[in-house]
């Protein structure tokens, strides 16, 4: 009898939680349900305008090149509470170890770059930020508070955290933050209308394009200039590792830079852009800055390249 009650038990607990599952499918319209009109105005959100490829960059260049780094550090392990002192030391080599050397790099060749650093690291690595900026020709661009996921907050808190890291970082650089390049490239419905609020030159997070454009809101030029970036340009899609998967893409220094050449090649045949995003905890380690190193020759071997900041760029192509 008892087993009896107890199976009924689990029925009925079962019956409620079958039950719930089908109000909450019948309240939630499907993707597939929706009419052609909500589809439009979903798609239709942010959009891309007008291609902003200037008919010349600067000083007769052919193309442009936008070396950026994400100066992350512990912040995505923070972010999910990953506190192990072995996750936080990956994060903690950036600062320690891959700054100064991709300085080095970038000071040897005589070539800017733009750093995005979430709040939380500028306060963690002051002494790090100083040496970006102390090189005079770097910029220091947004990155979030603590690389939170824009699309997981309400309106306010994303709100709330992009300003709070823009007085932050234009306390830190002394001057106020040009761009942003949101945290894993996420984007809400309000991210765009908060980057229009803060007064922002231009974003670097949305892929509808290789070369610079204009972004639309609702089919309305929104006044910020996008220059998009791709996961294959993008050196965690090769040198990312998941401690508790073990998952690492098969793929060697090598190869990447032969992705990444002829990624430049055609941006250069084409007299446009080239933005690549790497991160000091990835790109920083020894095997993976000789390949930098070793593309930044191959780019410099070209006639007529220009080298830029994100917001050298985003104003030229403004212009």
């Amino acid at each position: 009898m008892k087993k009896f009650l107890i199976g009924m038990g689990l029925l009925a607990a079962y019956s409620v939680f079958w039950l719930a599952a089908q109000t909450n499918q019948k309240q939630e319209e499907q993707a597939w349900q929706w009419s052609l009109e909500k589809v439009k105005s979903v798609v239709n959100k942010v959009r891309a305008g007008k291609d902003l490829t200037p008919k010349a960059w600067p000083n007769g260049a052919k193309v442009a090149v936008a070396l950026s780094f994400d100066f992350d550090a512990e912040t995505n392990a923070l972010r999910d509470k990953e506190l192990s002192p072995g996750v936080l030391s990956q994060g903690e080599y950036a600062a320690r170890t891959a700054i100064p050397r991709i300085l080095a790099l970038l000071d040897k060749y005589k070539i800017p770059a733009t750093f995005f650093v979430p709040a939380i690291t500028a306060k963690l690595h002051p002494g790090e930020i100083k040496a970006i900026l102390a090189k005079g020709r770097h910029e220091i661009g947004m990155h979030g508070w603590i690389h939170e996921r824009n699309s997981l907050l309400s309106e306010k808190e994303e709100r709330d955290l992009m300003q709070r890291s823009y007085g932050l970082l234009k306390e830190a650089a002394g001057k106020a933050p040009a761009g942003i390049r949101t945290p894993s490239w996420d984007f809400s419905p309000s991210t765009l209308k908060i980057i229009r609020e803060l007064g922002l030159l231009y974003d670097s997070s949305l892929m509808a394009d290789d070369r610079p454009y204009e972004i639309l809101e609702e089919g309305k030029a929104a006044g910020v200039v996008e220059l998009p970036v791709e996961w294959l340009l993008d050196d965690y899609s090769y040198f990312g590792f998941d401690r508790f998967t073990s998952v690492r893409p098969h793929i060697t220094p090598a190869e990447v830079m032969e992705i990444w050449a002829a990624e430049f090649d055609k941006a250069y045949e084409e007299g446009t852009l080239f933005v690549l995003t790497m991160h000091p905890k990835y790109i920083g380690h020894r095997s993976r800055m000789m390949m930098l190193e070793k593309l930044v020759e191959h780019i410099r071997a070209k006639k007529n390249v220009w080298f830029a900041t994100h917001e050298e760029v985003a104003r030229w192509v403004r212009k």
